[in-house]
């Protein structure tokens, strides 16, 4: 594949990565203000925002730094293996994995892309599973040589700043978002 074609491919992925970063700027500015009024806040109807403010917003400078990282690769690596799926099985887990977030989560306000990193985690392996194609199947591979680990996040914490509600519900949603696609696609 040339790299022309590659960067046409993540070119959605780079302005997603620019705008979260974009939107923590501007939250740095204002004291992390847009997390209480747009953060995902369980069971409040006010809260509802959230669910797809939820990926757009983080908790700091670390906080997004460690979503960054893993947002690049497993975006690239999900644009290369589902290129005309991908942007729209991510809008399901945002919703999906938002709306399971919303209902069980604990309380306090819920903010971060690692919902969204864990649902491209279980959207990757999932598909590799049901599409069994060599693309797939290579692409699940290396997501969980490079990220198998992360699998433990989905465990309950005893930390409260971290939500492993997102990141179980994300992986949950990746995994389904792979299935409707499927399904859709008639496969």
């Amino acid at each position: 594949m040339n790299s022309a074609l590659v960067l046409q491919r993540i070119r959605p992925l780079v302005v997603f990565l620019a705008l979260i970063w974009a939107i923590e700027l501007v939250n740095q500015l204002l004291g992390h203000g847009l997390n209480s009024t747009f953060g995902l806040r369980p069971r409040s109807i006010t809260g509802l925002i959230g669910i797809p403010a939820m990926p757009l917003l983080h908790g700091g400078l670390g906080h997004i730094i460690a979503n960054t990282f893993p947002l690049a690769i497993l975006g690239t690596i999900g644009l290369m293996v589902a290129p005309r799926r991908f942007i729209a099985a991510s809008f399901v887990i945002v919703l999906i994995s938002g709306l399971a977030v919303w209902v069980f989560a604990r309380g306090g306000v819920v903010v971060g892309a690692s919902g969204l990193v864990f649902g491209w985690f279980g959207l990757l392996v999932a598909l590799g599973v049901l599409e069994r194609s060599l693309r797939a199947i290579l692409g699940a591979v290396i997501v969980i040589v490079i990220y198998g680990g992360m699998i433990w996040g989905v465990l309950p914490q005893q930390s409260v700043q971290v939500s492993w509600e997102a990141h179980l519900f994300g992986a949950l949603a990746g995994a389904a978002a792979a299935w409707i696609f499927k399904i859709r696609n008639g496969r």
